[in-house]
């Protein structure tokens, strides 16, 4: 579609501009050396740098000290030409090249320079030679050692030593001051030595000096008077401090007294910064990287049992300049306005000065009455001779702020830098971008046509970029073509022609299988694989940089680790994908080494370098000498593309160090060990933790914690202080030192809130501010039981109970919970009551209603309930009594199918154990099952007599299985199901089945004679039997019941009724389960067998705790043992 696209192409006013090199234009530094350039003597030469571009070329002159100064002058200088870099070599004497230099880059249209470039050349620091008197001290006063290190290149970094290279142990009593003076708050034997040295060391310039070595007598005297404090430094009661934005704030009181007095800090008006940490035993504020907020007052006070002392620091954060609109260079047409806008801030705000082609603007005379203020220019109706590089500077005592504005005036016709006849491949669906830039002033318009029409082109796939550019969308075959761009502005017009889009039908580059990520072991062949779809028509120019697209490194070490790039390029477009390998194997160490870091001020501070080939970490461990030598232990993994490591160590610890790598592989060997390291003692870095706090007696407070492992003792004669007070009571701390890890607290009031906190303490001093833990002194039994108890039967196992909750007040402890005791009084079909088993629930936490199951139905239950804490349960409340309803009974302990014939069969069973409620009766159900196990219609029999425990069912078919159901049911219904099977004869039997010795006779049977005598003799072997037992029942044959009751008191113990005359039990206790009887005996069962019941008299008492604490007495409940009765049965 043809029409009309057109850009306006501007450099706006105020706005950066890149003029083409082909176009006249002011000078542009492009490179400048650092506003600090320092001479380190290890360095070979030292380049001093200025390069610039501009039409025509620059030249460049230098200033140094403000004076002209001519590299080409001096024959020792290296110089190139057209450049203005000159290269001060380290062959002689430095000196001469110390001072500030700038760069001045000139043509005929002005000049730009650079910021001001100071070249140090630093003297090797010295300790001045001198003859040093020793120091007379008396014992108990406070005195001095002066460092005066000398200037040099910073960081400074001071340490007093021995001449055998000992730290001088430092605690709060002798401390180093910023000024890396050693101070000493009163004077002590052990202080008398010839060998106090001083060490700077200037890490920069890679020196160490040393002082004359100071000598120290300390006169003893027979009395040492206590004496207030006052400080050693700073000196009078206050000070001013000044530091800029993002440095460390460094505060320090060093105070003398006797005791050694304490430093405490404060900023008033405010809380100390979350950021400021104290160091050197607490004489050191640090407020890292401060803001403005930490501007303000600060005040340390020294103080001991005879009194205190204050020095004030009004600190003040101060910036150093900071660009708030910095000027741009901007390209104008002539007459217009042009303003020229630089301001800045800092604090004190900084001074704005202006320079025009590097003549300060004070002493140049405006052109064209133009206007300055102090942070603008304004230039009216420009013209070209306005053309000029304007620098702006902005300067405080912190810093110097440089910019160049390159402000060019001029009129242009439109100059098309693009070259013609470029010529653009396409793939069809893809993007093209055919460039067109231009310059020009003013702004021109820039229109793009197709072929020979006057047209531009326009429509949603065609853009024109505000750099000129003509962007094609879903290239067509439409859009092949010769296509031209014109640019016109008022000075004139031009174009550019032959830029043709080129669109064969080419098929997309495509990765058609990319490498995948591998790990591979070192030694191996790798092979990476990428195959690529393009069109084949670009297979000449093709270009196969790996045979087949497989990559092959035979032999691979770490060296070949890496991220892998596969291109698949065409002259039209191009694709790629990237692949990881990881080699893997074992690690070797080629260099191994440790140091003490210079920079770090704490004594566990350990730099360690390794250079290692792996992929994979370091493992740094160590080994100490005191407690546990010869055991190397694991304390720092880091990073495998890392070579070194600060290490956190403990102080008055004699270490070891060794590295070994580890990767997927496995874990290479270790290095050698290092040297041993002993680092100097210090106060603990930690305290305390997991403190306990318990009261185990009403009136006590236990407090226990997790002591400090040896090696964290960090130096000799670790205590503990233990502080406490009455939380929202006492105001001031209890204290108490103690080398043990537990306290006890006496004399406390029952169950009080207590703040508690632990530090620790070594000769060297103490640990950080310990965290305030809060506990409660001992707790004591509740004093009061729940009120209000009520239960709601919800069915006929289940119940509801509730209450009203415990006052706080009166559980003098943490509550536990509540605890609900209940025991089974009786069935309902009973009535006497007696005590069951008592049973417990438990329900942690604050609740006033709880569930109890798995009651029995049909039963009385008294239940109480009690509070608990810590200390144990509290009294419990009124017994409250309840019944639960009938329910369904138990399924029928016995049930047998007996005297099987053709017709009938003869079932027996026994009532179940526990009914549930009144029996109302059994409901028996059978049916055929035939040899496919399908089931013939299902017969009821309603047995409404609960006394019924046999049944004989007639007309069933011979030879036929049968399947048998019982329930036993009360007036809420009939309880689970029990069965049997059997299968009944082809002829009716003349023989008795004898089943748990229970038998019938039929028919003809009982008038044979050899069935005559085989009864006699069985009536009398039974009646010998029942003989022995009434024997053995006079002459203590309850014995073994007995002596069961004695050795196991409270289990249930089960007797025999009045009228039993004898036993049937598997285990002297529990009643008959699953065993077969006779056909013609009536089973009578028992009471039932609840675990849950545990018998005694009826009026229990429970003691706090809700045991029982009733006796047994009067007659126990005996459960009714199985009644055999011989019935014969006729024939229905």
């Amino acid at each position: 579609m043809l029409g009309l696209i057109t850009c306006i192409c501007a450099f706006y006013t105020n706005a950066a501009i890149d003029i083409p090199l082909e176009v006249e234009q002011l000078p542009t530094i492009t490179a400048q050396s650092p506003s600090s350039l320092i001479a380190f003597p290890f360095d070979e030469s030292f380049p001093v740098t200025c390069e610039a571009k501009g039409n025509p070329e620059p030249e460049f002159r230098w200033t140094k000290n403000g004076q002209e100064f001519d590299p080409f002058l001096d024959p020792r200088l290296l110089k190139e030409e057209n450049s203005g870099t000159f290269v001060i070599p380290n062959n002689g004497n430095l000196t001469e090249y110390q001072g500030t230099y700038r760069c001045y880059a000139s043509n005929n249209l002005g000049t730009a320079i650079s910021r001001e470039i100071e070249f140090i050349v630093p003297h090797v620091p010295k300790f001045p030679k001198e003859t040093l008197e020793p120091v007379m001290v008396e014992e108990g006063e406070p005195f001095t050692l002066r460092c005066d290190p000398p200037k040099g290149i910073p960081p400074l970094q001071i340490y007093w030593m021995t001449i055998n290279l000992q730290h001088i142990e430092q605690d709060e009593r002798v401390s180093m001051g910023l000024n890396g003076d050693l101070y000493f708050s009163h004077a002590v034997e052990k202080d008398s030595r010839r060998d106090y040295c001083c060490f700077a060391a200037f890490p920069r310039i890679r020196t160490i000096v040393q002082k004359t070595a100071m000598s120290v007598i300390v006169k003893t005297t027979n009395a040492i008077l206590e004496r207030r404090p006052s400080l050693l430094t700073p000196s009078g009661g206050k000070s001013q401090t000044q530091l800029v934005k993002g440095d460390d704030l460094k505060l320090e009181c060093i105070a003398e007294g006797i005791p050694t007095p304490q430093v405490e800090w404060v900023k008033m008006g405010h809380q100390l910064p979350v950021k400021a940490k104290l160091e050197n035993h607490g004489k050191l504020l640090i407020v890292p990287t401060v803001e403005q907020e930490d501007s303000g007052k600060y005040m340390c006070k020294a103080k001991n049992v005879l009194g205190e002392t204050f020095h004030y620091f009004t600190v003040t954060v101060e910036e150093p300049p900071e660009w708030v609109f910095e000027p741009e260079s901007q390209l104008n047409m002539i007459g217009s306005e042009v303003l020229i806008k630089c301001s800045a801030r800092g604090t004190p705000q900084p001074t704005i000065t202006w320079r025009v082609n590097g003549i300060p603007l004070t002493i140049m005379v405006l052109i064209n009455g133009d206007v300055t203020f102090d942070d603008t220019i304004m230039l009216h109706n420009a013209q070209v001779s306005d053309s000029a590089v304007y620098q702006c500077e902005a300067s405080n005592r912190h810093g110097t702020l440089l910019s160049n504005a390159n402000i060019m005036i001029m009129n242009l016709p439109p100059m098309i830098l693009t070259k013609e006849g470029e010529d653009y491949s396409a793939v069809e669906g893809k993007v093209v971008m055919m460039h067109c830039k231009v310059f020009s002033s003013p702004p021109s318009t820039i229109t793009w046509s197709k072929d020979d029409s006057s047209e531009s082109v326009e429509g949603p796939r065609f853009t024109v970029h505000d750099n000129g550019s003509l962007e094609i969308y879903s290239i067509e075959k439409d859009d092949m073509g010769q296509y031209t761009c014109s640019a016109k502005n008022t000075e004139g017009t031009s174009t550019i022609d032959a830029i043709n889009v080129v669109l064969p039908m080419k098929d997309p580059t495509r990765i058609a299988v990319a490498p995948e990520d591998q790990q591979i072991l070192m030694g191996t062949t790798a092979q990476l694989s990428c195959m690529a779809e393009y069109d084949k028509s670009f297979s000449n120019d093709f270009e196969y940089l790996v045979e087949d697209g497989i990559l092959q490194i035979i032999n691979v070490s770490h060296r070949d680790q890496g991220v892998y790039t596969c291109v698949a390029r065409t002259p039209v477009d191009q694709d790629m994908a990237s692949v990881l390998l990881m080699v893997l194997g074992e690690l070797t160490f080629e260099q191994y080494f440790c140091y003490r870091s210079k920079g770090s001020e704490t004594p566990g501070a350990i730099s360690m370098h390794t250079q290692i080939n792996m992929s994979g970490k370091f493992i740094i461990m160590y080994e100490e000498s005191q407690w546990e030598p010869g055991n190397w232990k694991e304390l720092l993994r880091v990073p495998g593309n890392q070579n070194s490591a600060i290490l956190k160590l403990h102080g008055h610890v004699d270490y070891r160090f060794r590295v070994s790598g580890v990767n997927d592989v496995g874990t290479g060997p270790p290095s050698e060990p290092t040297e041993r390291y002993k680092t100097p003692p210090a106060a603990p870095d930690r305290n305390p933790e997991n403190i306990k706090i318990e009261g185990h007696l009403p009136h006590e407070m236990d407090i226990n914690w997790e002591p400090l492992l040896p090696i964290e003792h960090n130096g000799p004669g670790l205590e503990y202080k233990v502080s406490y007070r009455r939380q929202d009571v006492e105001g001031d701390w209890k204290e108490h030192m103690v080398k043990r890890h537990s306290f006890v607290v006496k004399n406390t009031p029952t169950f009080v809130p207590y703040e508690i906190k632990i530090q620790a303490k070594n000769h060297q001093g103490w640990g950080p501010e310990p965290k305030i833990v809060t506990g409660y002194s001992g707790e004591d039994f509740p004093s009061a039981a729940p009120d209000d108890v009520a239960v709601e039967v919800m069915n006929s196992t289940v119940v509801k109970v509730s209450w009203m909750r415990v006052h706080k007040d009166k559980l003098h402890g943490h509550l536990g919970g509540y605890r609900i005791n209940w025991w089974r009084l009786r069935r309902l079909v009973d009535s006497k009551k007696s005590h069951g088993d008592k049973h417990t629930l438990t329900f942690p936490g604050d609740h006033n209603h709880a569930t109890i199951p798995g009651l029995t139905p049909f039963s009385e239950y008294s239940l109480i309930v009690m509070t608990f804490n810590g200390r144990g349960n509290g009294p419990g409340s009124h017994p409250v009594n309840f019944k639960t309803p009938e329910g369904v009974p138990e399924k029928n302990p016995v049930f047998r199918v007996t005297d099987i014939q053709k017709h009938t069969v003869s079932l027996v069973w026994a009532a179940p154990l526990e009914p549930n409620g009144i029996l109302t009766g059994y409901l028996l159900e059978y049916q055929l099952m035939n040899d496919t196990e399908d089931m013939g219609p299902l017969q009821t029999v309603d047995i409404s007599n609960p006394d019924i425990t046999e049944w004989i069912l007639r007309d069933l078919e011979p030879k036929s299985k049968y399947k048998f159901y019982l329930r036993s049911c009360t007036t809420v219904g009939c309880g689970p199901v029990i069965s049997e099977e059997c299968t009944t004869t082809l002829e009716t039997s003349h023989w008795v089945l004898f089943s748990s010795g229970l038998a019938s006779i039929h028919g003809g049977i009982s008038t044979q004679g050899w069935f005559i005598g085989l009864m006699c003799a069985i009536a009398l072997l039974t009646l010998i039997v029942l003989i022995a037992c009434f024997v053995n029942r006079n002459k203590g044959g309850k014995y073994s019941v007995k002596e069961k009751e004695d050795l196991h008191p409270d289990v249930e113990s089960q007797g025999m009724n009045d009228d039993t005359f004898c036993e049937y039990s598997d285990n002297d206790e529990k009643p008959l389960k699953g065993s077969q009887h006779s056909l013609s005996r009536e089973i009578k069962a028992g009471d039932s067998g609840d675990s849950l019941v545990d018998y005694g008299e009826e009026d229990a008492q429970f003691n706090e705790d809700g045991s029982f604490i009733g006796e047994y007495a009067g007659r126990k409940e005996k459960r009714v043992s199985a009644e055999i009765k011989a019935t014969i049965q006729t024939p229905a």
